[in-house]
This record gives structure tokens, sequence and C-alpha cells, in this order.
């Protein structure tokens, strides 16, 4: 069991969530708003997207990710930034015979233009996604090459960032180790993803299978989406990770009542504790993932 725990909040995602809960951030304020939020709730790390303020949909917007950096460093609240990098990767197959048709969804772009915010702000971690999934059950997958991966590998680590590398399945483990045994990554954090249609299951035996194919010594944590959010958080304190919560993976405080990133983070908090562990700060959790802050 882990017993000095970080806890990461993701705050809005990418998903089509905003019209199903008010309490989804959505303009660069409302996120960093989320952010001291989830901060002052005892979150260590917030992990962050953007959203188009007009529309609410996923956005690659450098100046939303500047707006947002820039407002959390301004509050009065110590957090690590988190940035996702995995935007960029969107391909909706064409319907039927025309797989060539692309959708209205696909936002397909190189592996450096995806780092293209990253290179800009630099903030303290960044994700890496490490591989090709069908993501939900229509005909959108999203793209991550091995070629890709390398070059965004490559990327990271020169910038000095700490990358984060979310591992969807089993196959993007195997490669995540294949980057670290060819000097691409350095020290690298692990985040298993459990309950994406169609990747890993949010499940005991898939987690454990995940965490015994880490790196000796990995940082790592878990997360589960839906329902499956709390117990995969304390199964993955239990085999020895960290966590992670926050409206980018459940909407749902219980049954019946939609939850902020806040209270979601004091949740999974009053569970491990219950457990028995504690929660790291922000200055605890940069000297357990060997971060140097910025400003």
């Amino acid at each position: 069991m882990n017993h000095d725990v970080i806890i990461t909040c993701a705050l809005t995602g990418a998903g089509d969530t905003t019209s199903k809960s008010p309490f989804v951030p959505i303009t660069p304020k409302q996120i960093a708003e989320a952010a001291v939020e989830a901060a002052k709730a005892g979150a260590t790390v917030v992990h962050c997207h953007v959203r188009d303020p007009r529309t609410g949909r996923f956005s690659r917007d450098v100046a939303l990710y500047r707006e947002v950096m820039e407002r959390i460093r301004e509050a009065d609240v110590d957090i690590i930034v988190n940035l996702t990098a995995g935007m960029g990767g969107d391909l909706e197959i064409g319907p039927g015979e025309r797989p060539t048709e692309f959708g209205p969804h696909t936002d397909l772009v190189g592996p450096l233009a995806r780092l293209a915010h990253v290179e800009a702000l630099l903030p303290e971690i960044c994700t890496l996604d490490c591989g090709t999934l069908n993501f939900g059950d229509g005909n959108t997958i999203y793209v991550s090459t091995p070629d890709q991966l390398r070059t965004g590998a490559r990327r990271i680590t020169e910038l000095g960032v700490k990358a984060e590398l979310e591992i969807f399945d089993t196959g993007h483990l195997w490669f995540a180790k294949q980057m670290i045994a060819e000097g691409l990554l350095h020290d690298p954090l692990f985040q298993l993803c459990l309950g994406i249609p169609w990747g890993a299951p949010a499940d005991t035996t898939t987690m454990k299978a995940m965490v015994d194919n880490l790196p000796a010594s990995a940082t790592w944590a878990a997360f589960g989406i839906g329902r499956m959010q709390m117990p995969m958080a304390a199964q993955a304190v239990l085999l020895g990770g960290n966590v992670r919560v926050g409206l980018e993976d459940n909407l749902w405080l219980e049954k019946g009542s939609l939850a902020t990133n806040g209270q979601l983070v004091e949740r999974v908090s009053e569970i491990l504790t219950r457990l028995g562990a504690r929660v790291l700060t922000p200055a605890e959790g940069r000297a357990k993932m060997n971060l140097t802050r910025r400003r």
C-alpha cells in the first residue's frame, strides 16, 4: 500500500460533458477557478485541458492555455500543473465503405504541433498518450503511432518537462518501456487509464497486471471513469500507486448528485484517510516526482 499519496484532479477534459453538468469548467477563468478549488480541497496536481469559450468544445489554442496558466500562477495557492498534450490525435473514420471521408470531429496534427503549448509555457508535467486506441463505440480513433510518440517523447525531454505517460492498454505500456529503453524518456510518470471503451477495463485484475509490468520504482497513478472512479482510486493506493479524480473522468459525487472538482478531491481524500494514507502537498509531490517548481 502507498501511504503517501499524490492526488491529481483532471478538471475538464475534452469530452462532450458541458451539456451534462453545469460544473464542468469551460472558459480559462472557470478552469483556473476549478484548479484553485481543487488545490484548496487538497489536490497535489491539476491536469488541464482547454475548451473554446464560445462552443465548449475541445481546443489546442495556446492563448487559452496561457491564460489558464497565468490565472493559476496569480492565485494564492500552490499546485502542480500538468497540461495535456493529447489533443490533435482524433480521427473520425468515414462511414461504411467510405472510410477516407473523415468526419467533422477529426482533429489530427503531427507530434510537435501537439506540443506547441507545452513548448510555449513549460509546465511542470505534460502528458503523452502512448498508443492508438478505438475511442468509444463509433468511428473515432485516437492516433498516436510509434514514430509520432518517439518524436514527442524526445521533444518533451529536450524541454525539461516531466512526461506523464498515459497508458490506455497493455500494448501502450509495452511501448512506453521501449521508449525508456531507447533513452527518449528519463524517469517518467505513469498514469493507468481504465474504463475507456475500448481500452483496458476498470477492474482489479487489469490494474494489477499493468502494475506488475511497470518499470521498477516507477511513480504511477491510476483512475477509472464514471462510477468506477472512487473504487479504482482505492485500488490504486492498495497496489502502491497514486490517484486521479475530477470532472474529466466522472461527473457524479453519488447517484443523483452532480459533483464539483473540489468535492471529488474531498471525497477521495476521505477514502484515503480512512485507508490510513495521507495526501501529499504540492511541495511533497514535487519531491516524490523529482520536479523543479516553475514560476
